[in-house]
């Protein structure tokens, strides 16, 4: 079948290609270049910095891989360029010295896995929702977002369970515990990154089935029982 099958050229093509390359690379690197150039925090301003970057680069990720997927219809176009945009922010946070060399294979596996997962999301926008799937994916990587980078200012101000439901979380736990090490390399020695890892998959799988099976919809219930599973084991490991 072929990736492009039953999906329309976008709506506001440049508008759509601009958008996905502001929110999913412009304003990361922006974050990313304020966050080397403020003042050190404390002893943990090493853990600090790798926790921001972590969340960064998950925004970053889901923003171009999501949005790409849903202009596109690739599938596979979408994974490749929020990988290239991930290694990318990786290198820039290395370069400003917020990290220690990070393609390392557990950075690298959390970084795919993450890609494939969005990417998977915004090839079924562009089905579910024709020529305006890029207008679906900004409003869901917007609102993902906001949501995390609130919970990361304020931890104590969102609920658990409500966090436990967003990819967008799940990847940045993932990528964080690879640039600091938890997870013991994916060994996995911390319950929940595995939980986090095994949700970005297993949402991806279930998205990819309804999107091989357009235009029937019987397999939404199998995408959506998947995803409240997933945010079931990551909420019970918070």
């Amino acid at each position: 079948m072929s990736d492009r099958l039953h999906v329309q050229p976008p709506i506001w093509p440049a508008l759509a290609w601009s958008s996905a390359a502001l929110i999913g690379v412009a304003i990361p690197a922006v974050v990313i270049l304020l966050v080397s150039y403020a003042p050190p925090a404390e002893p943990t301003a090493t853990t600090f910095n790798l926790s921001i970057l972590g969340l960064i680069l998950a925004i970053g990720v889901m923003g171009i891989g999501m949005i790409a997927g849903a202009i596109s219809g690739r599938f596979l176009l979408g994974v490749s360029i929020a990988v290239i945009t991930g290694v990318g922010l990786m290198l820039l946070g290395y370069a400003l010295g917020l990290s220690e060399w990070p393609l390392k294979l557990p950075t690298c596996f959390a970084l795919t896995i993450a890609s494939i997962s969005f990417a998977a999301r915004g090839a079924l926008f562009a089905r579910s929702a024709s020529d305006k799937g890029w207008l679906v994916a900004v409003a869901v990587v917007a609102g993902e977002a906001a949501i995390v980078a609130t919970a990361a200012a304020s931890p104590d101000l969102l609920p658990d369970w409500l966090l436990a439901l967003l990819p967008a979380q799940w990847a940045s736990i993932a990528i964080e515990a690879a640039l600091t090490g938890g997870g013991a390399g994916f060994g996995i020695g911390s319950g929940l990154v595995g939980f986090t890892l095994f949700a970005l998959a297993g949402t991806a799988a279930a998205t990819l089935l309804v999107v091989r099976l357009w235009p029937r919809r019987l397999p939404y219930s199998v995408m959506f029982t998947t995803w409240l599973g997933c945010s079931a084991l990551v909420w019970q490991a918070f």
